[in-house]
């Protein structure tokens, strides 16, 4: 029996001593073989390792706000460079026992490590072995195809040690740490960082550091957003060995390894940004300019925008959207599902129904009474009460709804898939709006523009409203045909019939123009008039002053004067214009008289931060008619308008906020306020621009294909909210700027309704000012203009 021992020990030592010479020969003659590929053919086709130090790591436009808000980012890969300094002392450790524990004390290649996994895999076991260190990961990513096979590896190899022959070590990490691949575009652990948690490295805590620390493995299959439990399982991984290492303590390990996994909210917007409309207007802006070197070069774009101003700007025209599109009902629910439904299923029904910022899809799980259940997109569950459904009346037409409901089965049911948002600390029942609008706001000194909204939701129509939507302004154009009239000789005392016009064709038949009120006055003064938006008015003015010399005016403010139409339809808003151009104009009352130019680019760096010429940029690519340069180089401008013109006209708006159509904006408890409303034909655009210190706002509102608003929905109620919600919020820390009189002006103290001397005591007597020769009796005054339009006129002359 001992015999037979002896004998089974000494045939196991043998066959150990066999498969051991078995491996060792099969690692020598690998070992060979790549030795004199080395020689014969793969050396004189490396890469030079020089050649690292020369790379061009490829970086993306940035775009920031002028406070340093970073409002967009384009580029195939997202990165963002660090030193070895700049990293957290805790992912470089993560990282190294994850994957190269031995890389201080190897010379680019863990030989050790290469012939274990070189033998496993000729085994063709479950879990083929790599053995890649973070030098031999650094020459694949740099140098090499991601193809898998050993002449590959073998020029892994060969690479990496001319690596750690050209650089050192620290050297080699810092490439590593900005250049390796992390999983949804993100290159470098920086870029990591803010792509699965929206946040620096430096803000990160343990299992934040160690989930990134596990991505270079598997980064597309195993991170937290594509497979949230392999990502675990690999972050507990490289704690359990940090803990082993004695890197981090017992109570820090069992923290992080219970912590959840925990990235961007399910179903919210990735990188959400504040000004998407505006980020694509400097990206279009560049890419013109530069090509696809744009998306490589790190650049960086510092705009004029203010971020506090930008998200009031958005939350303000979201707020107003949403207000019209409730008070004219609800459509309906998004459709319906079986329940009870797994999570799966509900995830899958909830696809086509994107969020929008905070309003989330959801199914309706329960009903009762006054209130029902939803499990939203991130499975929250949600109670929806009264308030937040009683608006929700059948929506039939801009026109017509049914009655409010009575319970809340009134408007859905178990299994209805809704959009809600919250509202008053409480959830609301809501819908994407089907109606737009665009919101620009700029300083009037200096064309810098502050805030720029182009719709709703940029992710769901990049149509930018703001820019490109060619609207009728109604209303709005009055002020710009007053300004002429003044410079013909009017006051604001002037006397103008605003009784009814009709104008006869044989042709065309009758056209029988209305003041919005559908109420006609006699002789109004110019004043009253433009607070009252009379219609009759505007166009005796134009007449007045004759067509060709008003539109020679309105050019002076921005307006091209081949898009104005040249004929009386020009004074009731005809044209059609950009929210961009209307904010322009009217900061030309704002300021002075001044034209400004609007513009969106501050500064250009390139990625050693020396500043880019922007005017020879700009003289590149000509800029459209509709759409200003987006730089402040001096270029062509309007010529403006006198100080006493601009003077006047700022007056005379300012009567629109204290007794006319923007009487709402008197929330705003200020007095430099002045603007107008515009409201085009059928309540199809709703329109209010306006001024106050040195901020001048438009705001628009109304459905990309035109259609009616509905009845009612005038500047004053479908835009005028939304100006004084954001104006509210970004005139809160501005002092009121006082109007400061240029010379030329005179005063007068006139009665109210008949513009002439009055005295002291009279009550309807007040304080006007004039261009100095336009006040009663002076030598320049057209003082009425009250002969009625005869009734019959060439139509095809005037409409032509």
């Amino acid at each position: 029996m001992l015999l037979r021992l002896l004998n089974s020990v000494t045939f196991n030592v043998w066959e150990t001593l066999s498969r051991t010479l078995r491996i060792l020969w099969v690692t020598s003659v690998g070992l060979g073989m790549g030795a004199a590929m080395y020689a014969v053919e793969l050396v004189p086709n490396l890469p030079d390792a020089n050649a690292l130090g020369r790379i061009q790591l490829h970086l993306p436009l940035r775009v920031y706000s002028a406070d340093g808000v970073l409002i967009g980012e384009f580029g195939e890969e997202r990165r963002v460079l660090l030193t070895l300094d700049e990293t957290p002392a805790l992912l470089v450790d993560a990282i190294l026992v994850a994957e190269d524990d031995r890389f201080y004390h190897h010379r680019g290649v863990d030989f050790p490590g290469l012939a274990r996994a070189f033998i496993s895999n000729l085994r063709r076991t479950a879990n083929r072995q790599g053995a890649s260190t973070i030098t031999m990961q650094l020459a694949r990513n740099l140098f090499l195809s991601p193809d898998q096979n050993y002449t590959r590896k073998i020029k892994e190899v060969l690479l990496a040690l001319r690596l750690e022959q050209t650089f050192s070590k620290d050297e080699i990490l810092q490439f590593y740490l900005n250049k390796i691949f992390l999983g949804h575009r993100a290159y470098g652990f920086a870029a990591a960082a803010q792509v699965y948690y929206g946040q620096p490295l430096e803000r990160l805590n343990i299992p934040q550091l160690t989930m990134l620390a596990g991505l270079p493995k598997a980064p597309s299959q195993n991170n937290p957003i594509s497979n949230p439990a392999r990502a675990t399982e690999r972050r507990n991984y490289v704690l359990r060995r940090l803990h082993e290492l004695g890197r981090i303590d017992t109570l820090s390990f069992d923290t992080a390894r219970q912590s959840p996994v925990i990235t961007r909210t399910v179903g919210s917007q990735p990188n959400y940004s504040p000004a998407p409309f505006v980020a694509e207007l400097v990206r279009h802006w560049l890419y013109e300019r530069f090509g696809d070197a744009v998306y490589q070069n790190g650049y960086r774009v510092v705009t004029t925008l203010d971020s506090k101003a930008q998200r009031a700007a958005n939350r303000a025209l979201r707020a107003g959207l949403f207000a019209y599109d409730e008070r004219h009902g609800y459509r309906g629910v998004l459709g319906q599902i079986a329940l009870p439904a797994q999570p799966e299923t509900i995830a899958e029904a909830l696809a086509p129904y994107p969020p929008s910022q905070d309003l989330m899809p959801g199914v309706v799980m329960k009903v009762f009474r006054n209130s029902f259940l939803v499990q939203l997109i991130d499975r929250r569950l949600v109670r929806v009460r009264r308030p937040g459904f009683e608006w929700a009346r059948p929506h039939y037409s801009a026109n017509t709804m049914g009655d409010p409901p009575a319970l809340a089965e009134d408007v859905v049911t178990p299994g209805d898939l809704v959009y809600l948002r919250p509202q008053e600390d409480q959830w609301w029942l809501a819908q994407m709006p089907e109606v737009s609008g665009a919101l620009i706001s700029m300083d009037a000194d200096t064309g810098a523009i502050q805030a720029l909204i182009g719709g709703f939701d940029y992710h769901l129509s990049k149509f930018n409203r703001a820019t490109q939507s060619l609207r009728q302004p109604g209303s709005g154009i009055k002020p710009f045909i007053y300004s002429a009239a003044l410079e013909h000789g009017f006051s604001p005392v002037s006397q103008v019939s605003a009784n009814p016009i009709v104008i006869e064709n044989e042709l065309e038949g009758l056209w029988r123009p209305e003041n919005y009120s559908r109420r006609f006055f006699g002789p109004t003064p110019l004043r009253t008039a433009l607070a009252k938006s009379l219609n009759m008015v505007s166009i005796r003015l134009l007449r007045g002053v004759g067509i060709e010399s008003t539109v020679e005016h309105l050019s002076r403010f921005g307006f091209a004067a081949d898009r104005l139409p040249h004929n009386l339809t020009l004074s009731l808003g005809s044209p059609t214009l950009t929210p961009l151009e209307m904010v322009a104009a009217y900061a030309v009352f704002a300021n002075g008289g001044r034209a400004v130019q609007p513009y969106l680019i501050r500064e250009i760096t390139d990625v050693d931060g020396r500043a880019l010429h922007l005017g020879a940029l700009e003289r590149q690519v000509a800029p459209t008619p509709i759409q200003p340069p987006l730089t402040s180089d001096p270029l062509p401008r309007a010529a403006g308008i006198s100080p006493q013109n601009a003077f006047v006209m700022r007056e005379m708006l300012g009567e629109v906020i204290a007794s006319g159509s923007g009487r709402r904006a008197l929330s705003l408890g200020r007095g430099d306020l002045g603007g107008k409303t515009g409201t085009s034909n059928e309540f199809r655009d709703a329109w209010f621009s306006g001024f106050a210190s040195h901020l001048t706002t438009t705001v628009y509102v109304g459905f990309d294909q035109p259609e009616t608003l509905g009845y009612g929905e005038s500047g004053a109620r479908a835009a005028l909210p939304i100006w004084i919600d954001y104006m509210g919020e970004v005139l809160k820390d501005l002092p009121e700027r006082p109007t400061l009189r240029p010379e030329g002006i005179t005063t007068r103290f006139v009665n109210r309704y008949t513009g002439e001397p009055a005295s002291v005591e009279d009550e309807n007597g007040y304080i006007e000012y004039f261009i100095a020769g336009t006040e009663p009796g002076g030598e320049s005054a057209r003082t009425n203009l009250l002969a009625p339009l005869a009734p019959q006129v060439d139509l095809e002359r005037l409409f032509e």
